[in-house]
């Protein structure tokens, strides 16, 4: 029977991040990645929505393809 696997997302202020779980809990492969932050007035803060998801699917895709290699 194929091993089946949890990936969790985890997105921060400062960067996107994937962990990858087995069957036990286990985390098998996380990939991070960080995105920019801007700083258009003194105390606001601001991020380009389209690098987010960008970060999220790179860092998906990452570690979706060490798990390919293993398998």
């Amino acid at each position: 029977m194929p091993m089946s696997y949890i990936l969790s997302i985890d997105q921060g202020t400062s960067s996107s991040r994937a962990i990858l779980f087995d069957e036990s809990f286990r985390a098998v492969h996380s990939s991070q990645k960080e995105f920019t932050q801007y700083f258009p007035n003194e105390g606001w803060v601001e991020h380009d929505p389209s690098e987010i998801w960008r970060s999220v699917f790179d860092v998906v895709e990452d570690v979706l393809k060490k798990i390919f290699l293993l398998t």
